[in-house]
């Protein structure tokens, strides 16, 4: 157990599946106290169920991240329920690929609804919380694509961008209020964002790329060491990726 992770207030959204799934297993384990925020109910409240029967403490709010009043409700019920929140760990993302040409514009409204807007209603709902309390911990989620462009991922790499500027943005703001930032970027990692790849052929290359896969446990220990580092210490970002990946 890490005295760093114990009984702090953890809220993680697309919770119900992949790394935030994951990430509420290996910190309920180390005594966290998880708030599962996801679309799909019934997987979000068998997480939490599953949490509580080993002797931890979760709370499954049904959120569609896209929603800026659910995602405030996920948190406002976090706070409610346990009197602060610690952690926020914005999550919930889509992967869709496709070249340009293919002009899937409702996918590229879809992915900058969930992978932008949907970590800045995270931030908009946590952060009035840690400013007054004048200590919290944001957690963003970008991607190996935030570093780097190629083809057929120009939208999803460009939401992945955004998720490290708007992180370093809200490093440098919050540095009066004690609030740690970090931003985590994982490689390919055995989760269910290729289902989210839409055309045949490119769903394909996608398939074939992620043989390489590592569990999406390697994600929640990149989660716990940010959060286990003393209370002085800022990990700001962490880009890790199967060790046979070359992209």
């Amino acid at each position: 157990m890490t005295q760093a992770i114990k009984d702090k207030v953890v809220v993680i959204t697309g919770a119900s599946s992949g790394l935030g799934e994951a990430t509420a297993r290996l910190l309920s384990a180390q005594s966290a106290i998880v708030v599962l925020g996801a679309r799909r109910t019934d997987r979000l409240q068998s997480l939490a169920d599953e949490v509580s029967s080993s002797g931890g403490k979760a709370l499954a709010v049904t959120t569609d991240v896209t929603n800026c009043d659910q995602v405030k409700r996920l948190v406002d019920a976090a706070v409610q329920t346990y009197g602060r929140i610690d952690v926020i760990i914005n999550n919930a993302g889509l992967m869709p690929q496709a070249p340009l040409e293919r002009l899937k514009v409702d996918e590229w409204n879809r992915t900058i609804d969930v992978n932008i807007k949907g970590v800045l209603y995270g931030i908009a709902a946590a952060l009035p919380y840690m400013q007054q309390q004048k200590a919290g911990h944001i957690i963003n989620v970008s991607s190996v694509a935030g570093h780097k462009v190629g083809p057929g991922f120009a939208v999803y790499a460009a939401t992945k961008h955004a998720v490290r500027a708007l992180s370093e943005g809200l490093r440098q703001e919050v540095k009066p209020y004690n609030i740690r930032t970090t931003v985590i970027s994982p490689g390919a990692v055995a989760t269910e964002l290729p289902n989210s790849v839409t055309e045949p052929d490119v769903a394909e290359k996608v398939r074939k790329s992620y043989e390489i896969a590592i569990p999406a446990d390697s994600f929640a220990r990149a989660v716990a060491f940010a959060m286990s580092q003393p209370e002085d210490v800022d990990v700001n970002e962490i880009l890790f990726r199967p060790t046979s990946q070359a992209l």
